[in-house]
């Protein structure tokens, strides 16, 4: 892929980061196995809101955990595979094989704190970066492969 393709996105309050999670899931394709996205910002900055409200917008019911202390929270929805990791608690990225990253491959991967898994998510689709914006968020959604750009261009165009 050529030049990283990017949008950015204003989120003043909780409601606007679960749209932006909404437009995400929503221009995901139906086969979402194999796909990874990266989830970096500070803490609090949104990650599992995000990726809650993906998983929501996905078909999931019920709550959905912050992995923080599980490490690897998996949901079968609707026939798709999905796991919301979060890598806070690891401190080497060896230990990424103890987690079960082997078996991650069949399904959609939602990562918190994916610099801790040094180079073993180099092939992520898309990389989500939400930090503090005054009293809000901002959010800025990176394509890191063609199909990535895909949904980052479907996404702009979702009202």
């Amino acid at each position: 892929m050529g030049e990283p393709v990017t949008a950015a996105f204003a989120l003043p309050d909780e409601a606007a980061t679960e749209a932006l999670a909404f437009k995400l899931a929503s221009a995901l394709p139906a086969d979402t196995a194999g796909w990874i996205v990266l989830l970096r910002g500070e803490l609090g900055a949104g990650k599992s809101t995000l990726a809650r409200g993906m998983l929501k917008r996905l078909g999931h019911r019920g709550l959905v955990p912050s992995p923080t202390y599980t490490l690897v929270e998996p949901y079968e929805i609707h026939g798709r595979i999905m796991y919301h990791v979060d890598l806070y608690r690891i401190s080497d990225p060896e230990e990424l094989q103890y987690l079960g990253s082997a078996d991650w491959a069949d399904g959609l991967l939602l990562v918190e704190w994916p610099e801790r898994a040094g180079h073993r998510l180099d092939g992520a689709d898309l990389r989500i970066h939400l930090e503090y914006s005054g009293e809000g968020r901002r959010a800025a959604v990176t394509a890191c492969t063609g199909r990535g750009a895909a949904v980052v261009s479907r996404v702009s165009e979702i009202s």
